[in-house]
């Protein structure tokens, strides 16, 4: 039998890269943006979780690549990026900010995408398992000379590097505007590119709505909630200073299927006549965030510590509801919280239960009072006090999306965890026979790894039902 929880290992190295070109990509037709044309971003969009890039990266063996030179590959995916930037126009301006810090999308000259052609010596064999997210990836996705951590001001909102290897396979890197999209947004576009570069002609279905004016806060602004997730928070823990003393690594789990089913089995509680049905993702969420907090060793023990999670809200939306092919951010951050104690001595169920109960309170009025709160009170950094954020990748058909032609990629995902350690990522495998594996993604100290593993493939413990 398969272990039901496998940590996996990835290669140190250096990727030696050198870029031969790097050009704008205009849209190939008319679009609606003349000079000084701008474009309001919601208040979703312009949270501060949202004022960043995300960087991908999708690997195409040369079994599946074209037979002949590297230009087709090229052409192909500029001439299909122009083709899309036309009906999805907004990844061809630029972020800018207006009053009290607000963003919003403008359009001037000499804009576009952006599109890096790079080569490496090394053969992609050389890079280990590609099934496993490793921090040494990172040449393979673009960032200009000298650009600063976070910068989205005058930035390109696309920034697509193809790295071709000595071997004829290729990599190609992204790197998306969050303001622009959520995960779900981001395949859409993905997916149109490259149906677009598979048929030769534009493809989009559905046809990309920008609508952002639908999020508009309220005036005046009603807040009905608090909005713990948002709040600053001086950790009086031991967390954080554990997490950023010495620079955390990235460890990658994989989960099985059989895992997944036994951890959600033991989260239901026993001798219960509640409605309380816990979710596949409410029972991992828990386990993770316990297993870590135990390997961390936290403490005081009376602390309050923050979960965080992203949850769609497109099918909470109904009066009225969203237009179809809406690819805006749509999520609203969840948190539960917890002590410590309760997270290390108390039941898988419980922990469960309040990720849970996280879950459901995003309503459609949890996300009008987001967009007021926001509007009121805008956040201007991070917060990462006392907190774990989990980010749910397993909902995206990120692999489906991106056949370009060249059949799915054997990998798709994140990189590198590191420069955010209280960020985790719960990732789908890429195989054909995956069979629902997950792969967990998490960053800990050296000194926490051995007790994090033990924790993670444990769950008949102190957190089962007595």
């Amino acid at each position: 039998m398969a272990q039901w929880v496998e940590e996996l290992h990835f290669p140190h190295m250096e990727i030696p890269v050198t870029i031969s070109h790097v050009g704008l990509v205009m849209p190939s037709g008319t679009v609606p943006t003349p000079p000084d044309h701008t474009l309001y971003l919601s208040n979703l969009d312009d949270m501060i979780g949202s004022r960043v890039f995300t960087p991908t990266v999708y690997f195409y063996p040369s079994s599946l690549a074209p037979s002949s030179d590297q230009k087709p590959v090229m052409q192909i995916l500029r001439n299909a990026l122009a083709s899309v930037l036309v009906p999805y126009y907004p990844f061809s301006g630029r972020i800018r900010e207006t009053r009290n810090g607000k963003l919003e999308v403008f359009f001037g000259q000499e804009q576009g995408a952006l599109m890096v052609e790079a080569h490496s010596e090394m053969a992609l064999a050389s890079l280990g398992d590609l099934t496993v997210p490793n921090p040494a990836w990172l040449p393979l996705v673009y960032s200009s000379p000298n650009e600063e951590p976070y910068r989205l001001i005058d930035m390109p909102l696309l920034i697509a590097q193809v790295t071709f290897f000595s071997c004829g396979s290729f990599s190609l890197g992204l790197r998306l505007c969050h303001c622009l999209c959520d995960g779900f947004g981001a395949m859409q576009f993905i997916r149109a590119w490259a149906a677009t570069a598979k048929a030769g002609t534009l493809v989009t279905n559905p046809m990309p709505c920008w609508d952002r004016e639908f999020f508009k806060p309220r005036n005046p602004p009603i807040i009905k909630y608090p909005h713990i997730e948002f709040m600053r928070i001086d950790d009086g823990s031991s967390l954080t200073m554990s997490l950023w003393q010495k620079k955390p690594i990235q460890k990658c789990y994989r989960i099985s299927l059989e895992f997944q089913a036994q951890v959600k089995a033991l989260a239901q509680p026993a001798h219960c006549n509640c409605n309380f049905t816990c979710t596949t993702f409410d029972a991992m969420a828990a386990h993770v965030w316990t297993s870590w907090v135990k390997a961390l060793d936290v403490q005081p023990l009376d602390y309050n510590l923050r979960l965080t999670f992203s949850v769609n809200a497109r099918k909470k939306l109904q009066n009225p509801p969203l237009k179809e092919g809406f690819y805006g951010n749509v999520v609203c951050v969840a948190c539960a919280t917890s002590s410590v104690s309760n997270l290390v001595n108390g039941r898988l169920s419980d922990t469960a239960r309040l990720v849970q109960e996280a879950r459901l309170s995003v309503s459609e009025e949890y996300l009008k009072s987001t967009l007021d709160y926001v509007e009121v009170n805008r956040p201007r950094r991070l917060e990462f006090g006392g907190k774990l954020t989990i980010t749910q990748w397993t909902r995206f058909s990120i692999y489906e999306s991106a056949d370009f032609g060249w059949g799915r990629p054997v990998y798709a995902g994140t990189i590198d965890l590191t420069l955010t350690p209280q960020v985790c990522v719960f990732l789908p495998e890429g195989g054909s026979d995956s069979t629902g594996t997950m792969v967990v993604c998490i960053c800990l100290p050296e000194s926490a790894t051995n007790k994090f593993t033990k924790h993670l493939s444990t769950i008949l413990d102190s957190s089962h039902e007595n």
